[in-house]
């Protein structure tokens, strides 16, 4: 009887786990019982991979044991998902018959999915997995060459990628060598849309920047062509570019999504900017699907930009299935045997024409006043409760239009102006020994405590709006997160009472002064 065990990684949401497969090879008295037996909890993908193997090795001049084979996946009380583990199970399972070698397999992870030729194949999620891996002492990957370069993304790890299983199984015997994959060159920055191009709207213009230093969530409202589409895709050009540890963050979720599969790979370094089309079913949004759970926009748009065009033509349940990521800043998945989480912090963009008819100019508005209120009311109170700025956009005059482009501000400038605010933020709580770094972060409770309470001449506009009920609770909370971040943008010390005033009307989606 024989015996071999190798490593893969199976992923639960972001978290790579390391999973030991093992075999054990034996002569039965049966023919019946010729078959692999496999423990653990796989999946149906992972049950099916037998047929692939058997063909891959078949097509590589490689004989399947006509033996009795047993297959272990252990921890067994983790469900193993997803064809990752493909080229584990073949490797392991000729070891243990003593057809391959498999002291060179030491301190290596395995990591592709088997072709029926014998060709290795790109699986989704190489990035968090192998950081998993070398997190657990493992210090070789063996990838497929589709996955070669984000694999090299991983510092510390050796990363081998042969063609098939005949070129693995021939580096085994020494036979051939396989050269380590090394990390892309550094590519061109991407070409993100500029705020020059944006003609007219000026106080659009100044809310976006109030959204980008202090993270909080919009609501733009306007006739076609009033720029609603082409403000929320030009508010990552004035977002600060990642950290490192954020660029892992954003990239581990593209990379679960198979976003680098066949190309060269690098770390996202600029904010993401996602727009769903309104038709998108909630598990795309906010992520699930069958099998193997996967993030959806929301997860994707992590520390970006998630803009929803034509809010009302959204399902109202799916658009409410963002109402609990945008409080706690993550996605929560329940199945029966795991519970799945995917970071979700982003800046949310909702978009909506007044009315149904949505005509450019509003006098050529058809729409009696309760079609308007019905139309919009199709985003619920809560959510709408949800979102710090609302602005309301006008028609862009022709004047604008023919303005000459070089008036227009650029992106450059007010990046500048957004990354000192979100400095000042980040240092008056870290000296505050806090772990907020956006005003949005900060719970309203703290910003009404002693410590940071402000003046009562300051909040009197907000004040007085909590008292004549125009706003919740929550609504007072917001306005005094969007104070303190018109604040840091002014650069005082503490929001002034023009301050609040402004950010009252931001709430209201008054015009702003």
């Amino acid at each position: 009887m024989g015996y071999s065990r190798t490593s893969t990684i199976c992923l639960i949401g972001t978290t790579g786990i390391v999973v030991t497969v093992e075999a054990s090879v034996f002569k039965s008295a049966s023919k019946a019982s010729e078959a692999v037996r496999m423990s653990g909890l796989p999946d149906s993908v992972v049950n099916q991979a037998q047929t692939r193997v058997r063909a891959a090795m078949a097509n590589s001049a490689l004989s399947f044991p006509d033996k009795s084979v047993s297959v272990n996946f252990g921890p067994a009380s983790l469900p193993t998902t997803g064809s990752a583990a493909d080229l584990a199970l073949a490797i392991t399972i000729m070891c243990a018959d003593d057809m391959v070698p498999g002291h060179r397999l030491e301190g290596a992870v395995l990591l592709a999915e088997l072709g029926l030729d014998g060709s290795l194949r790109s699986v989704p999620g190489t990035l968090p997995a192998l950081m998993a891996a070398h997190q657990a002492g493992l210090t070789t990957a063996i990838v497929s060459p589709d996955n070669a370069n984000e694999a090299a993304l991983v510092d510390g790890m050796t990363v081998l990628a042969p063609r098939n299983l005949s070129t693995l199984v021939a580096w085994l015997y020494g036979q051939a060598e396989l050269d380590p994959a090394l990390p892309a060159q550094t590519a061109a920055a991407p070409k993100i849309p500029d705020l020059a191009d944006l003609r007219g709207q000026p106080m659009a213009r100044r809310a976006l920047e109030i959204a980008a230093a202090g993270g909080h969530h919009m609501f733009l409202l306007g006739p076609p062509g009033a720029g609603k589409t082409m403000l929320a895709e030009r508010l990552p050009s004035i977002l600060p570019p990642l950290s490192d540890a954020e660029a892992v963050e954003v990239t581990s979720l593209h990379s679960l999504r198979g976003r680098f599969t066949g190309g060269s790979a690098e770390l996202i370094r600029h904010a993401p900017f996602e727009a769903p089309h309104h038709s998108m079913t909630m598990q795309a949004l906010v992520g699930g699907g069958h099998g193997q759970v996967g993030p959806g926009s929301l997860a994707l748009a992590h520390r970006g930009v998630l803009f929803m065009d034509e809010a009302p033509e959204w399902k109202r349940p799916v658009l409410d299935a963002l109402r609990q990521p945008l409080e706690s800043g993550e996605v929560q998945i329940r199945r029966a045997n795991a519970s799945i989480r995917y970071p979700a912090k982003v800046m949310l963009v909702l978009a909506a024409n007044p009315c149904p008819c949505a005509p450019s100019k509003p006098h050529d508005c058809t729409c009696p006043a309760r079609i308007k209120h019905r139309y919009l009311s199709r985003i619920s109170r809560p959510l709408i409760d949800r979102i710090d700025l609302r602005v309301d956009l006008p028609s862009v005059p022709p004047s604008a239009i023919l303005a000459d482009q070089a008036d227009a501000e650029p992106s450059g400038p007010v990046a500048k102006r957004v990354a000192k605010a979100r400095e000042a933020a980040a240092a008056r709580w870290a000296e505050a020994g806090e772990v907020w770094r956006l005003n949005s972060e900060v719970p309203g409770p703290a910003l009404r405590s002693a410590k940071w309470r402000l003046p009562p001449g300051t909040t009197r506009t907000a004040d007085e709006l909590l008292m004549a009920e125009r706003i919740t609770a929550r609504g007072y909370d917001r306005i005094l997160k969007l104070a303190w971040t018109i604040g840091d943008l002014h650069r005082h010390d503490e929001p002034t009472a023009e301050d609040v005033t402004a950010a009252s009307e931001l709430r209201l989606g008054y015009t702003i002064t």
